[in-house]
């Protein structure tokens, strides 16, 4: 059991997103949301009952926090003492009827882009003006800039260098390993043409060693030839030296016979 709780709190330490979208809430908790998640950048809690923010966890990493379509009216306070590196905060689709409710986000100083959709604090008149100036660290209200310029997508994400970018890195490395694959793979291959033509040398050079035994043969069996015939003529020249029979002298008589 203890590994087993060790081996959760190491996995819960590394979770880095965390989406509990229609999740029921009781008593303004959800159920398993803890501290524990230290490494959390981003966390959707969109339709989960809240009416407050008060039970949410501290979360010192965080910066991208969804909060659609839940009942909340106010008590923000508390997320600038509980989420102090936010960045990114929707509320859109909740029961914020005034400016004022907004006022404790001015302690979020990394704050750069508010969401208040179906909110009916957008049917107050000078209502972005208003929002604007109450909380001038924000660069974007309801996607658009002071000025109604959009933001871009790099904008919407989490602080340009949450878990996108990561991805990004992660693509760019499977690239850059698929290209050193394709290096590896031509290199192989001209590893392979040197062997070929290693072996096609080594080939042409047993053929010579072949041939060159085989001269040498010819050439043996020419010399004993040659030997054989050499001495067939020594034979010949001794047998014309060395005659059986001297038919050139004539027979000598000795004593009444012939010798």
């Amino acid at each position: 059991p203890q590994a087993v709780s060790q081996n959760r709190a190491h996995s819960i330490r590394n979770v880095r997103e965390l989406v509990l979208d229609n999740c029921r809430s009781n008593e303004g908790k959800i159920e398993g949301l803890t501290s524990e998640f230290v490494n959390l950048e981003f966390l959707s809690l969109i339709n989960v009952g809240l009416i407050s923010v008060s039970n949410l966890p501290k979360l010192g990493k965080l910066k991208k926090l969804e909060l659609s379509d839940n009942r909340i009216s106010g008590g923000l306070d508390v997320l600038a003492e509980k989420l102090p590196n936010l960045t990114h905060l929707n509320l859109s689709g909740n029961k914020l009827k005034d400016i004022s409710t907004l006022e404790p986000l001015k302690k979020l100083d990394n704050l750069k882009s508010l969401d208040l959709f179906n909110c009916e604090v957008t049917n107050l008149n000078d209502y972005r003006e208003s929002v604007f100036k109450l909380l001038p660290q924000l660069t974007y209200l309801d996607g658009y800039d002071m000025d109604d310029h959009e933001a871009s997508d790099s904008d919407g994400e989490v602080d340009g260098d949450g878990v996108d970018e990561e991805d990004d890195d992660d693509e760019e490395g499977e690239e850059e390993e698929d290209e050193d694959g394709e290096d590896g793979e031509e290199d192989f291959d001209e590893e392979d043409d040197d062997d070929d033509d290693d072996d096609e040398v080594e080939g042409e050079e047993d053929e010579e060693d072949v041939s060159g035994e085989d001269e040498e043969e010819d050439f043996g069996q020419d010399g004993e030839l040659d030997d054989e015939d050499d001495e067939e003529d020594d034979d010949d020249e001794g047998r014309s030296q060395f005659p059986l029979k001297c038919s050139h002298y004539p027979p000598v008589k000795w004593g009444g016979g012939t010798l």
